[in-house]
């Protein structure tokens, strides 16, 4: 799978660690964070991250700030990202099988390493339970909430973000 990376300058050593549990359990992650520990305007890098899951560039992102919950206020303004902020294993198994969010969001100082881990592990192997009539219905619902409320990006937007994702991705994969 192609993950999506990103963090803020509170949430690097963070994002170093779960960008290695990634890469051995063979994922390929595209890091769109800043490769320094210094003071970062979150959304200059967030926004990118989701706009490369939004248009199929990565399957999932995982964005790490200080609680979580920036981040996923950032995706979720973005049609056909749902992002959720978890502290836990049990948030993460339950918000992919019945909500199949496709952003997690950590708070790297609400959670350790350890837990982080287990949240990661936890989100990245539960499936979406489609066979489920309700959540399967639930998740029709909020997508047509999605549309019927946010806007397509501008196309001249999306552009300039596709040259900078797949400069990015250029550079990961260098």
């Amino acid at each position: 799978m192609i993950i999506a990376l990103v963090c803020d300058q509170s949430g690097f050593n963070l994002k170093e660690e779960v960008k290695l549990l990634l890469q051995s359990q063979g994922h390929q992650v595209i890091d769109f964070s800043s490769n320094k520990q210094q003071a970062s305007y979150l959304p200059g890098y967030v926004y990118p991250a989701a706009i490369a899951v939004s248009k199929d560039k990565a399957d999932r992102g995982i964005f790490i700030d200080s609680v979580g919950y920036n981040s996923a206020l950032i995706a979720n303004k973005i049609t056909g990202l749902f992002a959720v902020a978890c502290q836990d294993t049990l948030c993460a198994q339950l918000s992919r099988s019945q909500s199949n969010t496709n952003i997690l969001c950590i708070g790297s100082q609400l959670i350790g390493l350890e837990t982080a881990k287990e949240i990661v592990n936890t989100w990245m192997t539960t499936e979406f339970r489609c066979d489920q009539e309700e959540y399967k219905a639930n998740m029709e619902s909020v997508i047509r909430i999605s549309e019927k409320h946010l806007k397509p990006l501008f196309r001249c937007e999306i552009d300039k973000q596709e040259r900078y994702i797949d400069q990015i991705m250029t550079q990961n994969l260098a």
